[in-house]
């Protein structure tokens, strides 16, 4: 690869790491309805401020060996995942769709995507901080810079955010129990105004298969009850990020072969 075109990728890869820091204070603070912009970065055991030298995104965690500097408390392992999963998001959306708008715009669904999935995995909670805003970005970049429309992204969030709304409301009546949360809900709206509404079904299909598959695979290995709950917005978020890289490819096959 020349370096004219690796360079961009390194940029873009950076700066994800960047915002992947920022996002850890999202993912940490948003759950407990702290400020994510006050007070700066601090340990959360010993409350210490965090110097910059100690705050740069993975290079950091591998100088202290996971420990903070002060207490020595062990860092998670999820704070430099975070990071490198939106710089390899950032390089990946860069890589595939280029430099543009459009790119940007996706970007920040990704970047917006990992806290949801961080918050659900971590406080079974998806906050409508981040849901409704992007709702609002979704709209206004289809209206702009996105290929889809803003009519297809109007539809995205009633069809997806309609659909699970539907099926949270008839889950009680068919099943006993409640089914889809109202968080679930709100986040298929967010990506439906960034993907449009077939994409948005295409959201659902995935998701609702990886959840089947990873549900009765912990089941079967007894590491879970049947009646217990797993957050279903990370199957939401994989099948969303399958269907951004993935989705036109899907469809052409999925057509292909019922033209025989």
């Amino acid at each position: 690869m020349h370096e004219e075109a690796l360079l961009p990728l390194l940029i873009a890869g950076s700066f994800g790491a960047l915002i992947g820091s920022f996002l850890n204070v999202c993912i940490y603070r948003l759950p407990r309805h702290e400020s994510i912009v006050w007070p700066g970065s601090h340990c959360p055991r010993c409350a210490q401020p965090i110097a910059w030298y100690d705050n740069i995104p993975i290079l950091s965690y591998l100088i202290l060996v996971g420990r903070c500097r002060q207490c020595t408390v062990r860092i998670p392992f999820g704070y430099p995942l975070i990071e490198i999963l939106n710089a390899s998001g950032y390089v990946a959306l860069l890589w595939v769709f280029g430099p543009s708008w459009v790119t940007v715009a996706y970007c920040v669904l990704y970047s917006a995507l990992l806290v949801v999935a961080g918050t659900d995995l971590s406080h079974k909670i998806i906050p409508n901080a981040v849901t409704f805003p992007g709702i609002a970005v979704g709209l206004i970049c289809a209206a702009t810079v996105l290929p889809l429309g803003f009519l297809d992204s109007l539809l995205g969030i009633l069809v997806g955010g309609g659909i699970l709304w539907l099926l949270a409301w008839a889950s009680p009546y068919l099943f006993g129990k409640e089914g889809m949360g109202g968080g679930d809900i709100k986040l298929l709206a967010m990506i439906g105004a960034f993907l449009g509404w077939k994409p948005a079904l295409m959201t659902i299909m995935i998701g609702s298969f990886l959840g089947s598959l990873v549900g009765v695979t912990l089941i079967a290995g007894q590491l879970i009850k049947r009646e217990d709950y797993i957050p279903f917005g990370p199957f939401l978020v994989c099948g969303a990020l399958v269907t951004l890289f993935f989705g036109e490819s899907i469809l052409d096959w999925y057509q292909g072969l019922l033209a025989g």
